[in-house]
């Protein structure tokens, strides 16, 4: 059985009741993959490259990671908070430094990295077009490293603009954490989160990651079930 280890922050980790409805895209994945496909999360929340490794987070998945595995790698929220030292990382730095650890790791163990970029926050402007976004940086980094580690790379940050860009500022409310107050036990107050993700949206956007693997064709395609088309 061939397994994907996925290491990243709170857009894909795997949720309990205590964060419901919040949903994680590594939490849903495995709706689209094979049935011989494993899919071992261990993204948490607000983790940056540095954090998840200065936890010893990489730890377990490198007890475990094996040759026909993959790694899938996607952080970058949390690294551009600057005033957090604990997590902070600079783009082209310390933040490039930290993937190619993941990506060495995933290789000295014979199995695949796959880089994919973070996923863009729901960020629109009062006219009704999403903003310059959040990650760009990082975006650059993450596709620089990918082409000079001659890794595998999913571009989750642009299929994601263009599809909360064709859906629009009302209808993209769907996919994310806005919560009326008492609709939810663990949200009493309610919640308005352009970066969380409800089940739709974790859903959604893990169909996008789907659609990058079939771009990228072989061994990638590969792990996703034949029958799913990529319709939206």
């Amino acid at each position: 059985m061939k397994r994907i280890f996925w290491a990243g922050d709170s857009t894909v980790q795997t949720n309990d009741i205590t964060t419901y409805p919040q949903t994680g895209i590594g939490q849903v994945f495995s709706l689209y993959t094979r049935e011989d496909i494993r899919v071992c999360n261990y993204a948490k929340n607000g983790r940056s490259t540095k954090s998840f490794l200065d936890e010893g987070r990489l730890k377990p998945i490198e007890e475990q990671i094996g040759k026909g595995d993959y790694l899938f790698i996607q952080f970058g929220h949390n690294d551009e908070k600057i005033q957090d030292v604990t997590r902070y990382t600079d783009p082209f730095g310390t933040y490039v430094e930290n993937l190619k650890i993941f990506i060495e790791t995933a290789r000295n163990y014979g199995a695949k990295p796959v880089l994919i970029t973070p996923l863009e926050r729901r960020c629109f402007t009062e006219e009704g077009h999403l903003g310059e976004g959040a990650h760009r940086e990082y975006v650059a980094a993450m596709k620089k490293t990918a082409d000079e580690e001659k890794v595998a790379l999913v571009d989750l940050y642009e299929k994601s603009r263009k599809i909360m860009e064709s859906a629009g500022a009302e209808k993209s409310i769907r996919w994310f954490m806005h919560l009326a107050p008492g609709e939810y036990a663990a949200y009493s107050e309610g919640k308005e989160d352009n970066t969380h993700l409800k089940y739709e949206g974790a859903v959604c956007f893990a169909g996008l990651v789907v659609r990058g693997l079939k771009e990228l064709g072989g061994e990638y395609a590969e792990l996703i079930l034949e029958e799913w088309t990529g319709r939206k």
